[in-house]
């Protein structure tokens, strides 16, 4: 192909196809230089920086989530704390006013049956009832007085020294017996005369009688939470001489314990034939011949606590 300049030259290029090269070329270059050198967007150039706190960002996290799991563990370990406390609280305003339910069905029986109330009963509802630490009642009969007066000679103290027991060591001690069945007879009459001199009797509404020792207890129980408010109730047999420290000293380690039943615990075999000792009447309670009664505590001498026998006073 020959190329002319202008109206005619050898081997030249013509002005016009110069121009249109010209302007294909620096259009081409535009369009290349567009495409190779386009400018990074703002969140293109702090990626790098951005990839850095991603890397680090697991480890601060973690850290963070330890010191909040710990906070957390805290806070949690604080709610059962709390939680166990107002537990706690509510157990004794419970106990507290099962007691004061308990008393006041008491003296509503009694007026009702026309049984005089009791002056320790009245002592206890115009001062208030202040907290012992054990109510020790002595089951005894109307024919022990030998064995009464034995315990007044050895490990019951009499007049001043009771009273400052009661008052310094919270310790409450009383004979506890009912009446006949003729109320007012020769044998009441005694009891209240002995009573008149020492003063160390608790009288409740039961009639006395060998084969009604279980209600008598329930009484006892139910009388004593009634008049006293202490933290346990001891029923121990008149022929048992009692180390009133030993038992004090066994009490209080156990005071903050919940439902405390204690004593000498044995288990034996209920005996269904009629006639023989200790023959129990409803053994059928019990399943087939030959079973053995649930483990409990001998009757010479156990204690309960408040709880039991509030439970006691209430379901008797």
């Amino acid at each position: 192909m020959s190329w002319r300049r202008g109206g005619g030259g050898d081997g030249g290029v013509s002005r016009r196809w110069a121009f249109l090269l010209c302007v294909g070329s620096f259009c081409l270059g535009l369009l290349f230089t567009n495409r190779m050198w386009t400018l990074p967007e703002a969140s293109e150039i702090a990626r790098p920086n951005a990839n850095v706190e991603e890397s680090n960002m697991p480890v601060a996290a973690e850290c963070g989530s330890k010191k909040i799991q710990e906070k957390q563990d805290y806070r949690d370990i604080l709610q059962v704390q709390d939680a166990h406390h107002d537990v706690q609280s509510l157990d004794k305003t419970i106990a507290s006013l099962e007691t004061e339910l308990s008393a006041a069905r008491s003296l509503q029986e009694s007026l009702l049956n026309g049984s005089p109330v009791a002056e320790d009963f009245k002592v206890s509802e115009s001062i208030g009832r202040r907290k012992y630490l054990m109510v020790i009642g002595i089951n005894t009969a109307f024919s022990s007085r030998k064995r009464r007066d034995s315990i007044r000679y050895t490990w019951m103290p009499q007049g001043e020294k009771r009273k400052k027991l009661e008052e310094e060591k919270g310790i409450i001690i009383r004979f506890v017996i009912g009446h006949s069945a003729i109320s007012g007879g020769i044998v009441d009459r005694a009891i209240e005369a002995e009573d008149r001199k020492h003063g160390d009797f608790m009288r409740i509404d039961h009639v006395e009688g060998y084969l009604a020792l279980s209600g008598k207890t329930k009484t006892y129980f139910a009388t004593a939470v009634s008049l006293w408010d202490a933290d346990f109730y001891v029923k121990v047999d008149d022929d048992v001489h009692v180390n009133i420290a030993t038992l004090g000293q066994i009490l209080s380690r156990l005071a903050l314990k919940p439902r405390v039943y204690i004593g000498c615990m044995k288990s034996g075999p209920v005996l269904s034939e009629k006639g023989v000792r200790y023959y129990e009447p409803e053994h059928w309670k019990f399943g087939e011949s030959g079973n053995k009664y649930f483990r409990h505590a001998t009757g010479q001498l156990y204690a309960i606590s408040k709880d039991l026998a509030t439970y006691i006073s209430i379901n008797k």
